[in-house]
C-alpha cells in the first residue's frame, strides 16, 4: 500500500485538490446511473443538514424519462455502457497530468512505522549491499564459479559451460518448490501470482500450476520457514539475498539444460548441489579473493558510504558493524570506501558473525581477531574501539555494551537475517537497504506507467459498478472490459520485469517480499546515502493509508518527503552538518 500512486500529493494545493475531487467523485460514486442528453452523469453529493452528512443527487444537464438508461432497450444499454466507458476515459485521461506532475523522490527514505532520528543514539550496520555495494561482474563471477564447480566436482554435464548469467532474469524475493522445482512469485495471502510461475526458462502454464497446486493458493505447512528457508518438511524456499539473483538464475539454467536433454533427474538433489555450490563460492574464500583483486570491478564507490559515516561520527553518534564476511575482505573493501582509518569511526566491529544465529544461539563467545587473522583465546570483558571481534551473539553483545531497545537502529538488506529478530525480539529499529527501489520508483514516474495504472484503477472502479448488469448483452461488454484489464495488468507487470514483475507488487495485492518488509523493517530506502537529505532531528511518518472501508482522500497523506520537491527546500541546516 505504501508504494501505489501518490494521489495524495494532489492534495497539496487547492487547485489540485478541486481538480481531483471533481474526477474523483466522477470516477468512483455509487449514485451515478443513468446517461443524460449531454452525456454527463448523475452524482450524488454531500449536503450537510443539522449537523450531519447527506446524499442527495444533483442533476447536471437535463434528465428526461426517454434517455432513462433503465427503460432502455438492448442495443441502447450496449450504447450506454459504451458510452460511460468512453466518458470514463475521457475523465481519466484528463486526470492524468495532475497525476504525473507528482511524482515519487527515488531518495526518500520510506516509513512503515513512526521513527524519529532524534532518539536515535547508536547507529548499526550490515556490510554487504548495506557499506558496500556491488556491481553486475559480481553476480556473473559467482554464477560462473558455482556453474564450474558443479560440473567439476558434482559431475554435471559439461554443456552446463554453454550458459552464461543472465541479467534481469529472476527478482529477488521469489520462492522456489524444492520438489517441484518451480520458481514462483507469491503474493502477501500465499497466492501464486499466475504467470510468474518457471520451470527452467520457460514460464509453465496457468493450467498446469493450478492443477498442480489444486488452484493457486499454497498452504501455510509448504511454505519456506521463517527465514525464507526450506526445512523441517517445507518445500518451498525463498530467495531474500541480492546474493542469491545468480543462485536462482543457476538452478533455472540447470533445469533447462535437463529438461531440453530429456535427462531424468531429482529435483531435489539439483536443488541441493546447486546450494552447495553457490555456498563454497563464499566459504572457500573465491568470491572474497576475486573482489580484493580487483576491487575498483566488484564494488561501487558512489553510494557515498562515506559521507554517511562521517555525517554521523560528527554528530557524535556511536556505530558499530556486525556482518558475516571475514575480517581481510571487509577491511579491503572499507579501505577503499571509506579509507585505512575506517575503523575509528566504528565502536565495535564484528565479523563471521553467523547472523541470523547471531542473533539466536546464547552459546558462542566473542572471539578476538588480530590485523593478521589470528584468532586469540582470551575471555572477552569488554567489546573495545579498534579491536576486531568473531563470532558471539546478541545477548552477550547487549551486555557488554548495554546498547538495548529503541535508541539503536541497525541497517541490512536482508529483512530476514538482519533484521527480523532485532526488531520483534529486541526492540531495536530497523532500516531496510533495498537497491531495487531506485528503478522501480523511476518506472512508476514514467508517463507510460501513470498512465496505464491510473486508466487500469479507474477501469477496475467502472468493472466494480457495472457488473450488476447481468443480461448477455451487458455481460458481452463487460466481458471485453475485463480482457482489456487483465491485457493492462500484463504490461505494467513486464515493465518491471519481464518474467516476474515488482519486487513489491503481484499484480494489485503486495508480494510476500513486501508483506516482510512492511512487518520488520521500520523504515526502507535505496541506500544509505539517502540519508544524506535529512538531519539528524527528522521524524519519518508513515503514509495513513486508507483501509478499504475508509474514504480514500485523507489530506494528511501528502509527504514532502516524497514529492517532487528538491530537498534542500525543506532541509534544516544545522552547524554541526
Amino acid at each position: 500500500p505504501t508504494l501505489s500512486l501518490p494521489l495524495s500529493n494532489l492534495v497539496r494545493n487547492k487547485d489540485s485538490l478541486k481538480t481531483l475531487i471533481t474526477h474523483f467523485k466522477y470516477l468512483h460514486t455509487k449514485s451515478a446511473t443513468c446517461l443524460v442528453d449531454n452525456r454527463s452523469w448523475m452524482f450524488g453529493s454531500r449536503e450537510r443538514k443539522n449537523g450531519q452528512v447527506s446524499q442527495r443527487e444533483i442533476p447536471v444537464g437535463q434528465v428526461t424519462a426517454a434517455n432513462m438508461c433503465t427503460n432502455s432497450s438492448s442495443d441502447d444499454k450496449i450504447s450506454w455502457l459504451w458510452s460511460v466507458y468512453n466518458e470514463t476515459k475521457k475523465q481519466t485521461q484528463d486526470l492524468i497530468p495532475v497525476i504525473s506532475n507528482n511524482f515519487v523522490n527515488p531518495d526518500t527514505i520510506f516509513a512503515n512505522n513512526e521513527t524519529s532520528l532524534q532518539d536515535i543514539e547508536i547507529y548499526g550496520f550490515d556490510y554487504d549491499y548495506t557499506l558496500a555495494f556491488y556491481s553486475s561482474h559480481l553476480h556473473t563471477l559467482i554464477f560462473n564459479i558455482a556453474r564450474d564447480i558443479l560440473i567439476q566436482e558434482h559431475r554435471y554435464p559439461e554443456g552446463l559451460r554453454k550458459y552464461e548469467y543472465i541479467p534481469n532474469f529472476v527478482i529477488r524475493g521469489l520462492h522456489y518448490d524444492v520438489q517441484k522445482a518451480l520458481l514462483m512469485k507469491i503474493d502477501a495471502f500465499h497466492y501464486i501470482q499466475l504467470g510468474t510461475v518457471y520451470r527452467g526458462l520457460n514460464p509453465v502454464p496457468d493450467k498446469e500450476v493450478s492443477a498442480m497446486y489444486e488452484g493457486s493458493h499454497v498452504p501455510l505447512e509448504i511454505m519456506s520457514d521463517f527465514y525464507g528457508k526450506s526445512s523441517h518438511g517445507q518445500t518451498m524456499k525463498q530467495f531474500m539475498d541480492i546474493f542469491s539473483l545468480p543462485e536462482m538464475t543457476l538452478l533455472s539454467c540447470v533445469n533447462d539444460y535437463f529438461m531440453k536433454h530429456n535427462i531424468d533427474y531429482e529435483p531435489v538433489h539439483l536443488y541441493k548441489d546447486v546450494k552447495e555450490a553457490i555456498g563454497d563460492v563464499h566459504v572457500r574464500g573465491i568470491m572474497y579473493r576475486a573482489v580484493e583483486a580487483d576491487i575498483e570491478k566488484y564494488i561501487c564507490y558512489g553510494e557515498q558510504t562515506h559521507a554517511v559515516l562521517r555525517k554521523l561520527s560528527r554528530n557524535g553518534k556511536k556505530m558499530f558493524l556486525i556482518t558475516n564476511s571475514p575480517f581481510d575482505f571487509v577491511d579491503r573493501g572499507m579501505n577503499y570506501i571509506v579509507g585505512k582509518d575506517w575503523r575509528d569511526l566504528f565502536d565495535v566491529v564484528i565479523v563471521q558473525a553467523d547472523k541470523p544465529g547471531f542473533f539466536n544461539d546464547r552459546r558462542k563467545p566473542f572471539r578476538r581477531v588480530t590485523d593478521k587473522g589470528v584468532l586469540l583465546w582470551d575471555r572477552i570483558h569488554h567489546l573495545e574501539k579498534g579491536q576486531i571481534y568473531k563470532q558471539g551473539n546478541l545477548y552477550e553483545f547487549l551486555r557488554l555494551t548495554g546498547w538495548r531497545g529503541s535508541k539503536v537502529l541497525y541497517f541490512g538488506d536482508h529483512i530476514y537475517s538482519d533484521l527480523a529478530d532485532l526488531t520483534l525480539k529486541h526492540g531495536w529499529r530497523t532500516g531496510a537497504i533495498i537497491p531495487e527501489l531506485r528503478k522501480e520508483i523511476k518506472i512508476m514516474n514514467a508517463e507510460e506507467y501513470v498512465h496505464t495504472m491510473t486508466w487500469l484503477q479507474a477501469l477496475t472502479g467502472l468493472l466494480e459498478q457495472m457488473q450488476v448488469h447481468r443480461d448477455s448483452e451487458s455481460q458481452t461488454v463487460i466481458q471485453q472490459w475485463i480482457d482489456e484489464r487483465e491485457d493492462m495488468r500484463l504490461r505494467t507487470k513486464d515493465i518491471f520485469n519481464a518474467q516476474f514483475g515488482s519486487l513489491f507488487r503481484t499484480y494489485h495485492n503486495p508480494t510476500y517480499f513486501s508483506r516482510r518488509l512492511s512487518r520488520f523493517a521500520d523504515i526502507y530506502m535505496a541506500s544509505l546515502s539517502c540519508l544524506l537529505n535529512y538531519d539528524l532531528q527528522h521524524t519519518f511518518y508513515p503514509r495513513r493509508t486508507p483501509l478499504q472501508h475508509e474514504s480514500p482522500i485523507w489530506p494528511e497523506q501528502t509527504s514532502a518527503g516524497a514529492m517532487n520537491i528538491p530537498f534542500q527546500s525543506h532541509r534544516i541546516n544545522t552547524g554541526s552538518e
